[in-house]
C-alpha cells in the first residue's frame, strides 16, 4: 500500500504545478499504477478520480465490474463507485453523465479538473458530456501527468520487469528455432504466444499490449505487420518483434531471422546495427539528455553513410493495448528529457528501407552508472538451416 501512496503524493504534486484540483485517469495503465486496477474492462467507460484533498481517488466503472475493484485495489469499498449497465453502449445514457453526478455531488463541480485529453480511452464524445454537464468547471489538460510520474520505476517495478525480460527471451528462442522452410507464419505467431503465456516454471506470462509482429521477405520494409498463412521459404528474412509481459510490466524485444544465407543487404547492415548499439549501450549514463543518446546513434551509422529517420527508441513499463510505451520520453534528437536511474527503455535502432529491413532490439534500464539490458539474448542476424528438420535436429529431405 505505501508504494501506491507514494504514486499518489507524486501525483498530486504534479497536479499542483498543473493548477489541477481534480484529475480524471482513464487510461487505464494510469489506473492500474495509482490503484492496482487489473481488468480487460477498458472497452467501456472507466475511471479512476484523483481529488487533491482525499486520501484515496474514486473508481467509477460498469457494475459488472466493481467486484473486480474491490478485490483488486487498495482502495475501501465505498471509493468504488459503479454505474447501471443502462449506460454502456447506450444512444440515451451516458457513464460521463453519471460521473459528472458524482463530482457534483461531492462539490468539485466548480473546481479545475484535469483530463486525459490525448489518450486511446478518452473519448470526444465523454469531453463534450464532461462539459456539457459540468459547466462551471474549469477543464485543464491532464495529458501525461501520471505518465510522467511512472517514468522513474521503483525496485519492484525493476524486479517485474525483470521477470518480463525472461519471458521475452524465451518468446524470441522459441520464435526464431520455428522459423523453418514449409512452416506457416500463423503457426510462429502461435509458439510465441504459447511462450509468452507460459512464462517459466517460477511464473507465468502475461498478454502482451501489442501481438508479436512478423513481416517476412518483401515485408521486412514494413515494421508493423502482424503474421499470415503463408509459408516460410528458403531465402526469407523474417523480423520478430514481441514484449515479455509480467503483471503487465513490458520489455520488448526485436530481432532478425534469415533462412539461409542472408542475403548481401543484411549482411551488409547488420554489424553497422551492432556497432551502433554496442556505441549507445557502452556510452549511457544518468544526466545525460534522450538527445545525447540519439546523437551517439546518429555519429555511428552516419559514417558508414546510413541515417535513421524514426526515433531511436522510448520509455516502457506498465501498459495495456493498443502500445507497450509510455509516450514520455523519447530516444530522438528533439528529446531533453535527463536520462535518472531506473528510467527504462526499449531501444529499437530499426532500419527499414524500400525492399528490405532489419530490427535488432533491447530494453534496458538507466543504473547509477551506466545502463543494464533487460535481455542476453544474442545481437547477431540470426541464421536458420535452409532446410525442414526433425525433432531430433536431423534434416528431412
Amino acid at each position: 500500500m505505501f508504494e501506491y501512496q507514494e504514486r499518489l503524493r507524486k501525483t498530486k504534486e504534479r497536479m499542483a504545478i498543473r493548477g489541477i484540483e481534480v484529475l480524471l485517469v482513464t487510461d487505464p495503465a494510469n489506473m492500474n499504477y495509482l490503484s492496482g486496477y487489473d481488468a480487460w474492462s477498458f472497452y467501456v467507460h472507466q475511471m479512476l478520480i484523483v481529488i487533491d484533498e482525499e486520501p484515496q481517488p474514486i473508481w467509477v466503472g460498469r457494475y459488472l465490474d466493481a467486484n473486480g475493484a474491490k478485490a483488486k485495489t487498495w482502495l475501501h469499498e465505498e471509493n468504488v463507485i459503479p454505474y447501471p449497465d443502462y449506460y454502456v453502449h447506450s444512444s440515451e445514457f451516458h457513464p460521463m453523465d453519471f460521473i459528472s453526478d458524482i463530482l457534483k455531488q461531492k462539490g468539485h463541480g466548480k473546481k479545475n479538473i484535469g483530463v486525459e485529453m490525448d489518450n486511446y480511452y478518452f473519448t470526444a464524445k465523454a469531453y463534450e458530456q464532461l462539459k456539457k454537464n459540468l459547466p462551471n468547471a474549469n477543464f485543464k489538460d491532464g495529458d501525461l501527468l501520471v505518465n510522467f510520474v511512472r517514468l522513474i520505476k521503483s525496485d519492484q517495478e525493476i524486479e517485474y520487469m525483470k521477470r518480463a525480460a525472461k519471458i521475452a527471451e524465451l518468446a524470441m528462442y522459441k520464435g526464431s528455432e520455428s522459423i523453418q522452410v514449409g512452416v506457416r507464419e500463423c503457426d510462429v505467431a502461435a509458439q510465441i504466444y504459447y511462450q509468452m503465456l507460459s512464462g517459466t516454471e517460477e511464473y507465468g506470462g502475461d498478454y502482451p499490449s501489442i501481438v508479436p509482429l512478423l513481416p517476412s521477405g518483401d515485408d521486412t520494409s514494413i515494421p508493423h505487420l502482424t503474421w499470415t498463412d503463408r509459408k516460410f521459404k528458403e531465402g526469407d528474412a523474417v523480423i520478430i518483434e514481441l514484449a515479455g509481459c509480467y503483471k503487465r510490466y513490458h520489455v520488448p524485444l526485436a530481432r532478425t531471422v534469415t533462412i539461409g544465407t542472408p542475403s548481401k543487404e543484411l549482411e551488409k547492415i547488420a554489424p553497422i546495427v551492432t556497432e551502433g548499439m554496442d556505441d549507445v549501450l557502452s556510452s549511457i549514463k544518468p544526466g545525460m539528455t534522450c538527445s545525447e543518446v540519439e546523437q551517439i546513434w546518429h555519429n555511428s551509422i552516419s559514417k558508414r553513410g546510413f541515417e535513421k529517420e524514426a526515433r531511436l527508441g522510448y520509455s516502457i513499463g506498465l501498459n495495456y493495448p493498443p502500445d507497450w510505451g509510455e509516450h514520455t520520453a523519447s530516444l530522438r534528437r528533439e528529446d531533453d528529457t535527463i536520462l535518472q536511474p531506473n528510467m527504462t527503455f526499449h531501444f529499437i535502432p530499426a532500419l527499414w528501407f524500400d525492399k528490405y529491413g532489419i530490427e535488432i532490439s533491447e530494453s534496458f534500464r538507466v543504473t547509477e552508472d551506466g545502463c543494464e539490458p533487460f535481455t542476453t539474448y544474442p545481437r547477431d542476424l540470426i541464421v536458420q538451416p535452409p532446410f525442414k528438420m526433425n525433432k531430433q535436429g536431423g534434416k528431412i529431405s
